[in-house]
């Protein structure tokens, strides 16, 4: 496995975890490695107070999932993501208690907390808005007047949350409820940037948070029920709601799909003008095609990584038509955006033509951010190692022909490599690309200005971000930094599509954008050009 490939580097930063824990003072650090079996789980005893709060790291290989359990063995949450080979731990004691953290299945793991905050050191939240919702006012004038808020309950449940009242002829207002926390809840995702509060209505069990959408809007969300508010950076503090997101329990649309408790998945809200999204979902009779995982060894990183190849149905491979997909986070893009089904839909429909993926996987949590930004290094990899392996496996394209994509640092990297090698790949699918970033100690949006500066190439870009996605703190956000590319990337002449949806940094929207990019860059009209 590749986590087992990076033993060494695990132990060292596991180290560092520790110590950084000791020296801040952190209560009762803890940590556990080792391997376990199907027959051999790995149980450690955690002693927790109601409303702690407690912070740390996880590495596992895949086979490994990592849960919370309480005194009677009951599952209380998961903590690992399948998606990811390493991440954030992160959890508030739900009640006083012995609990157990249980790794299982097969492979090695290492977990650690390194910090732990009590109920009684967490600071106040914050004033909360006015109410702008027609339904609310009712329901605060009914409770001035000693009402109650079980009907009001009862109707949420019966509709299905979030409460969505018409403005206008394009707009909405929708308001993201919460019964019963104690002290805040977040919204984490949806139309903020910011994990903007909800309110408490009175002293009742009700809180909200009301924003005016328009009805094209599709987004994803979890609510954060009393959100540790620590004595701590702003950026910690933010990070704290990752102890507490979990899916609406009055909305009854999961993404991607339920899983094993609520905090495994998102809650789904589409307005009425949410534009379709028509090739997500298998089709009866269309042929599938085939997905192979591989490994493939870097000398020029001095790594190793997981690459799946998906093949279309009766692929063959040099043929004139064919063309070629490659995109970072394979992970992802195999499950929350569900590529080979809408290749294959799209293939079968005759609107794009035969298209191979090379998706692929981050070795460690930590690589991503080190090779996805630019990176000269990892843009050499993708054009001298893993696209002549990809030929060797049979999947291969001119430049013309071939898409680099990806979400993110992935729409980042993809206009990057195409930059360092446009006789590779040219043509660029950018979902919500970072364009903000900028090197170490230099002005942002850096590759806008390295665009700027080279003379124009043969490669056409599609750009997507969503409307949600600002700036904080007076910095550019995603929607400004495309925006800018998009500016720069006209006035050097090349062909690009910009696009904007009502949506956020999400996967629900880049799985509908993902098809929108394939047709505006090798849809059958560009291909018979």
């Amino acid at each position: 496995m590749t986590q087992q490939r990076n033993t060494h580097r695990w132990r060292a930063g596991w180290l560092a975890l520790a110590l950084a824990g000791a020296a801040s003072g952190a209560a009762l650090a803890q940590s556990a490695e080792g391997r376990v079996s199907p027959q051999a789980p790995a149980d450690t005893a955690l002693t927790l107070q109601k409303g702690e709060f407690l912070a740390g790291e996880w590495a596992a290989d895949s086979g490994v999932t990592l849960d919370l359990l309480d005194a009677s063995g009951r599952h209380v949450r998961r903590l690992s993501d399948a998606e990811r080979p390493a991440g954030g731990l992160m959890l508030v004691a739900p009640d006083d208690g012995r609990y157990t953290l249980r790794a299982q299945g097969r492979g090695a793991y290492r977990w650690a907390v390194s910090e732990r905050v009590p109920l009684s050191a967490q600071r106040a939240p914050e004033p909360a808005p006015a109410i702008d919702s027609p339904r609310l006012a009712a329901l605060a004038r009914a409770l001035e007047q000693g009402g109650g808020t079980d009907a009001f309950w009862r109707e949420i449940a019966a509709s299905g949350a979030p409460l969505i009242e018409p403005v206008d002829a394009a707009h909405d207002r929708v308001t993201f409820l919460w019964r019963g926390a104690q002290r805040n809840v977040r919204l984490f995702g949806g139309p903020s940037s910011d994990h903007a509060p909800l309110a408490r209505l009175g002293t009742s069990d009700v809180w909200y948070r009301s924003f005016v959408l328009a009805r094209s809007a599709r987004l994803s969300y979890k609510l954060a029920p009393d959100v540790p508010e620590l004595p701590a950076s702003d950026t910690a503090r933010r990070r704290a709601i990752l102890a507490t997101a979990q899916a609406d329990p009055l909305n009854p649309k999961a993404y991607p799909e339920r899983g094993v408790d609520a905090f495994q998945y998102s809650s789904v809200l589409e307005l009425a003008g949410a534009p379709p999204q028509p090739w997500v979902a298998p089709r009866p009779g269309v042929p599938a095609g085939t997905v192979e995982a591989k490994s493939l060894r870097s000398r020029i990183l001095g790594n190793t990584r997981d690459i799946h190849l998906y093949r279309p149905a009766g692929w063959r491979p040099d043929a004139p038509g064919n063309h070629v997909l490659v995109l970072f986070d394979a992970g992802p893009y195999l499950s929350r955006v569900p590529t080979p089904t809408i290749l294959d839909n799209m293939i079968a429909e005759g609107v794009i033509p035969p298209t191979a993926a090379v998706l692929i996987s981050n070795p460690t949590a930590d690589s991503r951010s080190a090779e996805l930004p630019p990176n000269p290094d990892f843009a050499d990899f993708l054009a001298r190692e893993l696209m002549p392996w990809a030929r060797e496996q049979g999947i291969a394209a001119p430049a013309a022909r071939t898409v680099v994509g990806g979400s993110s640092y992935g729409g980042l990297a993809s206009s990057y490599a195409a930059l360092r090698h446009p006789e590779v790949f040219g043509n660029v699918l950018s979902q919500s690309g970072s364009y903000w970033w900028g090197q170490p100690g230099e002005e942002d949006q850096w590759l806008a200005r390295q665009f700027a500066a080279a003379r124009k190439l043969p490669v056409r870009f599609y750009l997507v971000a969503g409307r949600f996605e600002m700036g904080r703190g007076g910095q550019p956000g995603i929607l400004d930094s495309n925006r800018r590319l998009r500016d720069v990337l006209t006035a050097k002449g090349y062909r690009v599509t910009h696009q904007e949806v009502e949506g956020g940094h999400d996967y629900l929207s880049w799985r509908g954008t993902l098809s929108d990019g394939l047709i505006d860059l090798i849809g059958a009209r560009q291909a018979a050009r």
